[in-house]
């Protein structure tokens, strides 16, 4: 029963872990629709930029805290000097971002190699907690609890504050809330540096509980693509749900059927599609 436990919780840790990294990517393509597959090279970003700081001797939270500002600034530089111009043309955004991907990707390969580095556990996190007889390390049990503030956070301030009010209005009829007086671009560009922000956060914390490798920031895109897609657009609490299903199915999924462990994946988020095309709480959003 434990060794159940165990894999449960431990499925719960790895999607909150693709949660942490979906969450800004629903908020710039489920939103904004802007197609970002830079958005694995800012988790890339993120979490070598605190590795750097850290292994230099600089706290860890300042470290969190500087290479977290650094990508969403480096994302508002992104979205206004290219994204800006291509507003609503998905093809030119693939381009222009996957280009941006490769060229973060051969930094990151330059400078530090193609060998995967451990960033630092967060300090007092390290270590398990343990509860009766069962064991479990204490970073991955407060990943979930920051995964969910994480999801009620950014769900509160897109629904309940006037912030998330002119970014609604602006993805929901962009002439409107122009004409009303809302500054669209200076809100398109806050919030594409918010996701990107977010892509960094999770970086640091998923470099902590996997390890980086300049190898790893298509692997986060691609899942956190299908968090994205299954949880429906747009949608923060689908996107928690959907990183949980996948993380356990993951789990699950390399503990039944080793040798089909992707097969299951990606079997699973075919047959769910099937049946609801929107993901699960996703709706018809339009610009």
């Amino acid at each position: 029963m434990l060794t159940w436990l165990t894999h449960t919780v431990n499925g719960l840790a790895y999607g909150s872990l693709l949660f942490l990294v979906a969450s800004g990517l629903t908020i710039t393509f489920g939103l904004l629709r802007t197609v970002n597959l830079a958005h694995g090279a800012f988790y890339l970003l993120g979490g070598y930029l605190a590795y750097d700081l850290a292994s230099d001797g600089t706290d860890y939270w300042i470290a969190l805290a500087l290479a977290v500002l650094a990508a969403a600034a480096m994302g508002t530089v992104v979205q206004r000097a290219f994204l800006h111009y291509v507003a609503g043309r998905e093809l030119p955004q693939i381009v222009l971002t996957l280009g941006i991907a490769y060229i973060i990707g051969d930094q990151i390969l330059a400078n530090y190699g193609g060998d995967p580095v451990a960033p630092q556990t967060p300090p007092g996190l390290e270590g398990p907690v343990t509860i009766g007889d069962w064991t479990f390390p204490k970073f991955r049990l407060v990943m979930i609890g920051v995964a969910i503030a994480v999801a009620v956070f950014a769900g509160a301030l897109l629904r309940f504050t006037p912030t998330g009010a002119k970014v609604r209005a602006a993805v929901d009829d962009e002439e409107i809330a122009r004409a009303v007086g809302i500054r669209v671009p200076l809100i398109f560009l806050l919030v594409f540096g918010f996701g990107t922000g977010l892509a960094a956060f999770a970086g640091v914390w998923g470099g902590a509980f996997t390890s980086l490798s300049p190898d790893s920031g298509f692997d986060m895109l691609l899942l956190a693509l299908i968090v994205v897609v299954v949880g429906g657009l747009g949608s923060i609490g689908g996107a928690l749900l959907a990183a949980f299903a996948v993380g356990l199915i993951d789990q699950y999924g390399k503990v039944w059927f080793p040798e089909w462990a992707l097969f299951t994946l990606y079997a699973s988020v075919a047959a769910l599609l099937a049946v609801r095309p929107r993901g699960l709480f996703g709706k018809a959003v339009t610009r």
